[in-house]
């Protein structure tokens, strides 16, 4: 009976100088195979002129028997000794043959080579430095598009701006008519935990109205717009890239920053308002909701209390966030879609680094704003 593991056994060198190898068990990828290095340190100290192998109790193989034979063979050629096939199995030779029809192209081998910390460092710094760079060359051919389309120079066809602003504005009222409601509720709700151990109630309306107003509103909005917007435009422009579609603009002589770039850009900058505003009469709407049915007020309690605490200013500094978040989204989204590699893998990764990026300014961006409005006093 055979046995099921690999066996390797050196013999001595015969008086026609040939090294004898026996190969006895299972050479399979599940069982393993022994190392070399009993022949090759009885090659290097015999130095036999033959290689030859009994293989009368070899058991089952597969390519494992191959790839030993094949580090045999590298091996008899760097010290010069023939190695004799003639008693291998018919299968194992024609493999054999067939793999060193084709010879292996120079760097296709991997090998594991520890790069320095220091070397990461200074290739991740370098990767950084490229892409802001590239960023910045983005944003500066946006700045010269959106001239040219002051100066109704621009390239670009309004249907495509029409079906983007449908995209931006009309598909997305759900979704945000669900968040705002929500969060103008939870605020409300909060609230009403505080406020209710000191009696005051009715300031659950000035909390509610003057959070979404000035900041949750637009916060709120900008984020499901990165989410489902930036992410969108990402995902069209690294297919068109894939696709060679912007290749196929540039080759006519359209600049893909008019035409593809700008229309999301108005589009979104002319939406954000618009979804601010009616995210900001739901949030109210939702507060209305907690406050009315949970703390005894009456409606037009509430409504008086809410009028009363919004101001011209903080509706105004929602607006104005709005319309900047929704270029910084616009802006994320198409740079990396621009940014898209060849492949189809490309194209996701470059829709969930434009979610990344487009909340990261969101956030960056509306810190920066409360900073300027504290120094000015608004």
């Amino acid at each position: 009976m055979l046995t099921q593991e690999p066996n390797l056994a050196v013999g001595r060198i015969a008086a026609d100088g040939a090294l004898s190898i026996t190969l006895s068990g299972a050479w399979t990828l599940r069982s393993g195979f022994p190392s070399a290095g009993p022949i090759a340190r009885e090659i290097a100290t015999s130095r036999p002129r033959s290689l030859v192998f009994d293989v009368r109790d070899l058991g089952a193989w597969d390519s494992a028997l191959v790839t030993f034979l094949r580090h045999l063979d590298a091996l008899c050629e760097s010290h010069q000794v023939a190695m004799r096939r003639d008693a291998l199995p018919v299968g194992v030779q024609r493999l054999l043959a067939l793999a060193e029809a084709v010879p292996e192209k120079p760097g296709v081998r991997r090998t594991s080579v520890h790069t320095p910390w220091i070397a990461r460092l200074g290739t991740t710094a370098l990767d950084l430095g490229a892409g802001s760079v590239s960023a910045v060359a983005f944003v500066g051919e946006v700045a010269s598009a959106t001239w040219r389309l002051m100066r109704r120079s621009a390239r670009f066809r309004i249907g495509d701006l029409a079906v983007v602003v449908q995209e931006c504005g009309v598909q997305a009222l759900p979704i945000v008519t669900l968040i705002s409601i929500l969060v103008g509720m939870i605020l409300a709700f909060v609230g009403a935990v505080q406020l209710t151990r000191f009696g005051a109630q009715i300031y659950v309306a000035d909390l509610v109205a003057i959070a979404v107003v000035r900041e949750m509103g637009c916060i709120m909005t900008g984020i499901i717009m990165a989410g489902r917007t930036g992410s969108g435009f990402a995902a069209q422009l690294g297919t068109m890239k894939v696709t060679q579609e912007i290749d196929a603009l540039t080759t006519l002589g359209l600049p893909s920053i008019e035409f593809l770039v700008l229309p999301r850009i108005v589009a979104l900058c002319l939406m954000m308002p618009i979804l601010c505003v009616y995210a900001d009469v739901l949030g109210i709407v939702g507060g209305a909701g907690v406050g009315v049915s949970m703390l005894d007020l009456t409606l037009v309690q509430y409504v008086r209390e809410t009028v009363a605490a919004i101001t011209l200013t903080s509706f105004a500094t929602g607006i104005a966030k709005s319309v900047f978040f929704g270029a910084l989204i616009a802006i994320a989204g198409c740079l990396r879609g621009m940014q898209c590699g060849k492949s189809s893998a490309s194209v996701g990764e470059a829709a969930t680094s434009a979610v990344v990026t487009g909340i990261v300014l969101i956030i960056a961006a509306d810190g920066l704003f409360a900073v300027l409005l504290n120094v000015l006093g608004i």
